[in-house]
């Protein structure tokens, strides 16, 4: 079987590991640990008897749940199947700009979405190679790059960023709607952080036509089976992306699932309380090991620097001990010198340090 481009592919790491996919503690989808919440469990459940209609093609209900979350008029506001489906619908405008930047190391899925339709990619690395350290200094670093150019070119990026974790302020971000022609900032990531520490450009969409927001519910809510994202963005934009896709792209229960996660004030506090002291358990704990170095991050994984090949942990993690981290090959600037790890219960997380210990001990006595 192929390697994976993706995190989450148990029935991979099941037939490398010799078990069935249930046995394999996941490292390496960043999915939150802690739902689905029994409101999303409960609100799917009544809608098992409207599987036989089909769903509202306007999905009322659903934009008019996000429109009050988001306090935004429900014309600004698009569900999708996912964040994935949206992103492909914005790489077909972006392709039609001079050029798209793209931070990088980069999720494959942009690149996806840009090659679909011949778009041209212009990279900008995020991790200066010494020290390999993230560069916080966005703005600077994309205007010398582009120098006159960026009025006709588009910027894709996400906030917080994936695979690194690093958190964009809302002010480094902000000079780049005036600079760029369209700028789509994908924000999967930023739910996990609270009110008072979030940098989100929601608050000021409505200010710049050419801001595109792309948000997913599936990682803070457990709920990547079920495919649920949505963009924000001006409505002239959101029509035309409604007039180039299929009908009903979200089902009955994914939607019923949004409304009630949307409404579960309780499951985000305790993910708010649960994120920082796990992940500052996973990142002290990986920090000790020898051979590792976590980065600091503000998203619900950690990207981790290796001295020694991620391959060869990653197969004695599957083999031995059923637990599947993720490698970073498809990120091309990063090879098999770095894997990313989810941040999950700290019972979790304490066997995956011990699991890696002992592996890496293993490799020492050999």
């Amino acid at each position: 079987m192929r390697q994976p481009a993706h995190g989450g592919n148990l029935a991979w790491a099941a037939e490398l590991a010799g078990c069935p996919p249930s046995a394999i503690l996941d490292f390496s989808a960043s999915i939150s640990p802690l739902g689905p919440p029994n409101s999303v469990i409960s609100a799917i459940e009544s809608q098992l008897d409207n599987l036989q209609h089909y769903p509202d093609p306007d999905y009322r209900e659903l934009r008019l749940a996000l429109s009050h979350f988001h306090q935004l008029p429900q014309e600004w506001i698009l569900p999708g199947n996912g964040s994935a489906e949206l992103l492909t619908l914005a790489g077909r405008e972006l392709a039609q700009l001079a050029a798209t930047a793209l931070i990088t190391p980069a999720f494959g899925d942009y690149y996806r979405a840009l090659a679909a339709y011949n778009a041209k990619v212009l990279s900008f690395p995020l991790i200066s190679p010494e020290p390999r350290v993230p560069n916080p200094n966005l703005t600077s670093m994309l205007r010398t790059a582009f120098s006159g150019l960026m009025t006709e070119c588009g910027l894709l990026l996400n906030n917080p960023h994936n695979p690194t974790g690093m958190l964009f302020s809302r002010e480094a971000i902000l000079p780049c709607l005036k600079d760029f022609a369209l700028v789509v900032v994908d924000e999967a990531f930023m739910d996990f952080l609270h009110p008072d520490q979030e940098q989100s450009l929601i608050h000021v969409v409505q200010q710049y036509p050419n801001l595109v927001i792309l948000r997913s519910l599936t990682k803070f809510y457990s709920l990547p089976g079920l495919r649920l994202g949505y963009a924000i963005a001006h409505p002239d934009r959101l029509r035309l992306w409604q007039s180039w896709r299929d009908p009903w792209p979200v089902n009955t229960l994914a939607a019923a699932a949004a409304v009630a996660a949307l409404l579960d004030n309780k499951f985000q506090l305790l993910t708010w309380t649960w994120l920082p002291a796990a992940r500052n358990q996973l990142f002290q704990g990986l920090a000790s090991l020898p051979g590792l170095q976590p980065l600091h991050s503000a998203a619900n994984f950690l990207l981790v620097e290796s001295q020694q090949s991620v391959l060869q942990l990653q197969q004695k993690l599957l083999q031995h001990h059923q637990i599947l981290i993720r490698d970073c090959l498809s990120f091309a600037e990063l090879g098999d010198r770095y894997f990313r790890v989810a941040v999950r219960t700290s019972s979790d997380n304490q066997r995956l340090l011990a699991a890696i210990a002992k592996s890496e001990g293993e490799g020492k006595r050999k």
